[in-house]
């Protein structure tokens, strides 16, 4: 059987995308819905955190509402093994250690600023390389970016 990961699965098969990060308070809730927006339900998408914080951060749930994406009733989830193992790709945010590993999953770590404590426009920065980096996995799942309505295409 050929590995069906890096295309996304097999025929009618929907990929499966784990972002983690430390709080899942931040990047990967920003991951997690820009990749959701765009994928349009041909990914399913989770997130979860090593150790999750309390909320979202509400400089986080700013920032993706400027560009038409609402995180206001998104929660940090806590990292669960059965998720790291249902994954076709695991996308690490700094939480280094705290991850699980499994052999023969695909792992990527994206090295990016932490959003916690910083203001709005530093958030839209890392909103932004997010961005680029989620619009980047599709392709490589070989699906192009398939905006549902409003939502990051009209933003910069």
């Amino acid at each position: 059987m050929a590995d069906s990961t890096a295309t996304g699965g097999g025929a009618g098969r929907v990929p499966e995308v784990l972002f983690v990060c430390v709080h899942n308070a931040g990047r990967s809730q920003m991951a997690a819905a820009l990749l959701s927006h765009y994928a349009a339900g041909r990914v399913s998408v989770r997130s979860a955190g090593s150790a999750p914080a309390e909320q979202v951060n509400p400089a986080v749930i700013a920032a993706m509402a400027e560009v038409g994406l609402d995180l206001t009733t998104a929660y940090p989830k806590p990292l669960a093994a059965d998720a790291v193992q249902a994954a076709d790709v695991v996308i690490t945010m700094g939480c280094g250690d705290a991850c699980p590993f499994y052999p023969g999953k695909r792992y990527l770590d994206w090295d990016l600023p932490d959003p916690a404590g910083q203001p709005v426009e530093q958030v839209r920065r890392i909103r932004a390389e997010i961005d680029a980096r989620v619009r980047g996995l599709l392709t490589e799942l070989g699906l192009a970016a398939q905006p549902a309505g409003p939502g990051p295409a009209a933003a910069g």
